[in-house]
Parts: structure tokens; C-alpha cells; sequence
């Protein structure tokens, strides 16, 4: 993140986060080493209670869509995340990731369909495909569909089966107490 601007750090708070290979290197083409970096963000995300609303793995950055964890700041979130895959990945490299990143603060709705837009969209504007449903590192076609994919992400999808789920369960537990 560039020095000098206002980071909010509140729960709830949703926060774009963009972060590149360092150098701008293309690190992330390699389907293998892209798998583990899905894996690692799920264990990131699993591990903080964060809520993942949309991501996309490029060749030399990555954007993330997500709210503030409840128990450590995105920071600290990112920071575990970028270490873990630095100790899997870094091999050779002096340093897989650039220090610094930035996060813009979203308010409201409109502004949060519009980043996840932009982020699905990404590999389509940079060209390797067409349409987000190709792109294979991204949560596109998880959100789209509810196809659970690698790392689980917030959707309508996942709030409604979440809600069928829960209310399962509480109708269950009427049925046993009568």
C-alpha cells in the first residue's frame, strides 16, 4: 500500500486488494504453483474467518475482493498469506512477492458489484481469454454458478445454502423436541 493514505480497518469493512509477483515477473503461470496458491488462500481465509468475495490469480498480480477478518487486520491477513506461499513457491527467486499493495476501502453495494466486475473481468481486458468462464484462476465460475471451487468464496449462492442449512437444522431440532 502506498504510504501516506488512510487505511479503515473495521469490522465489515470490505477492502480491494491488488498485489503483484515482484518485479512485475510473471510467477503465476504455472497451473501447479497456481493450485497451491488457491489452497494457501483457502487455509488463509479458513484459518482469520475472512469472507472472500471474489479473486483472480494473474500472471503477475493478484486481486482480492474480501471484508476485515474479525480477529487481525488485512494486513496481517495478507502478510500470512504471502509468506506461506513465498516458502512454498519462492525456489530460486530472491523474492516471489513485491512488499508493498494496495487496498481501496469500498462503501455500498453498487461499488462491490462493480470491483467483483472488474476482477472477473481482468483476465478477458489482459487478453488470455475471452470470456471469465475460461480463466481457470479465478472465482468466477464459482460465484456464477455455486460450483464450490478451491477457495470458498461469499456469494448469494453460499448465503442461500447456508440459510436452507441452518433452517434444516432448526426444523430437526423442533421434530426432536417434540
Amino acid at each position: 500500500m502506498p504510504y501516506g493514505l488512510t487505511r479503515y480497518q473495521q469490522a465489515e469493512s470490505l477492502h480491494f486488494l491488488t498485489f503483484s509477483c515482484y518485479e512485475r515477473k510473471p510467477c503465476l503461470t504455472d497451473p501447479v504453483a497456481n493450485k497451491i496458491v488457491e489452497e494457501i488462500l483457502e487455509r488463509t481465509r479458513a484459518r482469520h474467518d475472512a469472507l472472500i468475495y471474489a479473486y483472480v490469480l494473474m500472471p503477475e498480480h493478484v486481486h482480492i475482493l474480501m471484508n476485515e477478518p474479525p480477529k487481525i487486520q488485512v494486513a496481517m491477513f495478507l502478510k500470512a498469506f504471502k509468506q506461506e506461499v513465498s516458502r512454498k513457491l519462492k525456489g530460486a527467486r530472491k523474492q516471489f512477492w513485491q512488499t508493498r499493495y494496495f487496498d481501496r476501502n469500498l462503501r455500498g453495494e453498487d461499488s462491490m458489484a462493480e470491483v467483483i466486475r472488474y476482477i472477473h473481468r481482468n483476465p478477458v481486458s489482459r487478453g488470455p481469454v475471452t470470456q471469465p468462464e475460461e480463466y481457470r484462476w479465478s472465482s468466477y465460475c464459482q460465484y456464477a454458478t455455486g460450483v464450490p471451487g478451491v477457495v470458498q468464496i461469499e456469494s448469494e449462492w453460499l448465503a442461500a445454502t447456508r440459510d436452507r442449512a441452518a433452517a434444516k437444522t432448526h426444523s430437526s431440532h423442533e421434530t426432536k423436541a417434540r
